[in-house]
């Protein structure tokens, strides 16, 4: 089996790489960077160029399927032209592949998409699963919305089409939880605001787990990439430091603080959504880490 990834090279990409190449997986991947491009047989590189519609169509000869990961972090301040940046990432990345396989010889049946948990609406009691169809007003809300849309295109190509809506991704790599403990290996930790608001996560082993599962077992449709058991951010914040070994003393960090800081990102902190993984499970996949504490042991206890 051979498939085509793009953003192989990001945090969950180098995972699900990883994994491919252990069950025997080849991989072709692209990249943006032409310095990136390797030429081995089970790890293909291909030069692409999104922003000038350019993309190098040998990414997809003996393709089976696509994982697509490509768009732009929302770790970072969102500015009016990173917003921009945000969304185009993920609707012209999508938009050329589809492109790409329209007007090429190709034998892909399957494309598994990257989305995120941030299309459910803010809310400290509802407790989210795929049927819901209410979409958050915020950003993020209206960002996945346009992707998971321009990714519903493969589907008339007659390929399948699954999409994995993500979570707060836990990783000793680099992403949120880097951020997270950092104030706490300081002894400064605090939660956020109240402190109440869900945050729904998942161990990078795990998410890269799931992808290969729902690629092996052809699962079409949309699934939430979270964890069985969410937490508040205080949960989050108390867990991390107790697992560092740091004291946790310090008041709850005020809302109007972080969006001084922050501007519009700052709701990444403060949003809350409480969110399902019954779908995936009754698939019959089963999570490595259940709970924060084993998870975070094993990400921050090394």
């Amino acid at each position: 089996m051979r498939v085509l990834i793009t953003g192989a090279t990001g945090l969950i990409g180098g995972e699900i790489v990883k994994l491919c190449h252990e069950k025997d997986i080849q991989v072709n991947y692209l990249t943006t960077s032409k310095s990136k491009i390797v030429q081995k047989e089970n790890y293909k590189g291909f030069y692409w160029n999104p922003k000038a519609n350019e993309i190098d169509v040998e990414c997809i000869k003996d393709v089976d399927a696509i994982i697509h990961l490509a768009g732009a972090t929302v770790s970072k301040r969102w500015t009016p032209s990173y917003k921009k940046a945000i969304l185009s990432s993920r609707t012209q990345t999508t938009a050329l592949l589809v492109d790409a396989l329209k007007h090429n010889k190709h034998k892909v049946t399957q494309v598994i998409s990257a989305s995120a948990i941030g299309i459910y609406p803010d809310s400290l009691t509802n407790y989210y699963d795929q049927s819901h169809q209410e979409v958050s007003a915020s950003f993020l809300g209206n960002v996945v919305e346009v992707w998971e849309q321009a990714v519903d295109e493969f589907a008339k190509l007659s390929i399948s089409v699954s999409k994995i809506r993500i979570g707060l991704v836990l990783s000793s790599e680099g992403g949120a939880l880097t951020e997270i403990v950092k104030p706490i290996k300081f002894g400064v930790g605090a939660a956020f605001g109240s402190g109440k608001q869900w945050q729904s996560w998942i161990h990078i082993h795990d998410l890269a787990n799931l992808f290969m599962y729902v690629l092996q077992n052809n699962l079409i449709g949309v699934y939430n990439a979270v964890a069985p058991n969410p937490v508040s951010n205080l949960e989050l914040t108390k867990t991390a430091a107790s697992v560092l070994n740091k004291p946790l003393f310090m008041p709850n960090i005020p809302k109007f603080f972080m969006k001084l800081i922050l501007g519009e990102m700052h709701i990444l902190l403060f949003e809350s959504q409480r969110v399902s993984s019954k779908k995936i499970e009754n698939k019959g996949f089963n999570f490595e880490y259940n709970y924060l504490e084993p998870a975070l042991t094993d990400l921050l206890g090394k």
